[in-house]
């Protein structure tokens, strides 16, 4: 099988390029370039359709968009006809206007030179969007533009309703995975964790115990949507209660990431002005590599309240879960389906009060072992490339 790969890659870095990466060197890379082999039948040409230098430019209008438009719709129809290439795969875009526009024009000037068309879905909520945001006039063009596809890949149930939208002829579900970022987790961190656990629940029960500063981490695009802001409001509310109940216990959080615009960067500035929120909150920046894995291992609970658009399955979810971080996220999107059934680290909003009360009751009855269980069963590279390709080989 060959697969026109119409979809960029890192940088920017964020979830959807990651998993492009990710799909790419699993299926052996692009043709064009040095390929390895790999077990799954399927030959990738690929098309680096990078239209944002930055996260600042994402979904935003810029001149320069149209021409690469049309320069990467020429690369496309060059490796079709040079290569017979007959497959399209294609990554939608979320409830952003310039975006759609931008797939409306990619659809129009690709889909009637290829045989099969196939969408991933890494982004959720285009359905909603577009029965609640938009005119019908977009809505009716949408439909044109993206007429019934052979394949939709979808990463959750609630992920299926973004393709019925657009009548897919077949929809797949199959999660995100990627490569093992603790392999050794049982040699080096499961004792770490469980020591950590048993020690906050005799605090929590009341026990006398000495004191102990419990890490919390904020992985993510450091945006009001991510739920940053509640993050901290929430850190510092669960820390007065926590001296309320007299308990020799500390939160600190970490913010790591980057700020996608200086407006909100500024307010994380002025936030941190206030002593109490200065006493607990460290921001480390854009981490990556071996700090990154520093900041994972040594977390006690990774919190992520996010409200984001498109939030879909995000890949610092799984990294969490990969090292056995009990997490406490929002009811939002695909995210309930991502964790074991009856999670009580499940909020609904970016509430802070909710979120301080789901913090500690998830600190004081998880070890993070059913995380890391979880991560094993559902979400490796293994299970996610062979689901994969699997779909991607259904359209022959």
């Amino acid at each position: 099988m060959k697969l026109l790969v119409f979809a960029h890659t890192p940088p920017p870095h964020h979830g959807q390029s990651y998993m492009v990466q990710l799909m790419l060197a699993g299926l052996g890379g692009d043709c064009r370039q040095a390929r390895t082999p790999n077990p799954f039948g399927i030959e990738c040409y690929h098309v680096n359709a990078r239209f944002s230098r930055g996260l600042s430019d994402v979904g935003e209008f810029q001149g320069t968009k149209i021409f690469l438009i049309f320069w990467f719709c020429a690369q496309a129809l060059w490796l079709r006809f040079r290569y017979g290439v007959k497959n399209f795969y294609y990554v939608p875009a979320p409830g952003k206007r310039v975006a759609l526009y931008r797939d409306w024009l990619v659809m129009f000037l690709c889909r009637p030179f290829f045989k099969h068309v196939i969408l991933h879905w890494h982004a959720a909520g285009l359905a909603k969007w577009l029965e609640t945001e938009t005119t019908i006039s977009s809505r009716s063009a949408t439909y044109r533009a993206f007429r019934p596809v052979d394949l939709s890949i979808v990463l959750s149930r609630y992920n299926v309703a973004d393709a019925e939208k657009l009548l897919s002829r077949q929809i797949r579900v199959v999660n995100n995975g990627i490569p093992d970022p603790c392999p050794d987790f049982e040699k080096t961190l499961l004792a770490y964790r469980r020591d950590r656990f048993v020690a906050r629940k005799r605090i929590f029960a009341g026990e006398p115990s000495p004191a102990m500063t419990v890490k919390v981490l904020f992985l993510a695009h450091c945006t009001r949507e991510k739920g940053l802001f509640a993050a901290v409001e929430a850190v510092v509310l669960a820390n007065r209660e926590l001296i309320a109940r007299q308990l020799p216990v500390k939160l600190v959080l970490s913010v790591a990431g980057n700020f996608v615009t200086t407006d909100e960067q500024a307010d994380f500035l002025q936030l941190r002005e206030n002593a109490e929120v200065a006493a607990v909150v460290q921001p480390v920046g854009f981490v990556s590599g071996e700090r990154k894995t520093e900041l994972l291992r040594e977390a006690d609970l990774f919190l992520f309240p996010t409200r984001y658009l498109g939030e879909n399955q995000p890949v610092n979810l799984i990294e969490a879960m990969a090292f056995g971080l009990p997490l406490v996220t929002t009811r939002w999107r695909s995210l309930p389906e991502m964790l074991p059934p009856n999670y009580p680290g499940l909020v609904d909003g970016q509430n802070p009060a909710e979120i301080a009360s789901a913090i500690l009751k998830v600190l004081a009855i998880k070890s993070g072992e059913q995380a890391r269980e979880h991560f094993t069963n559902h979400f490796t590279m293994e299970q996610h490339l062979t689901a994969l390709a699997a779909a991607l080989r259904s359209v022959e």
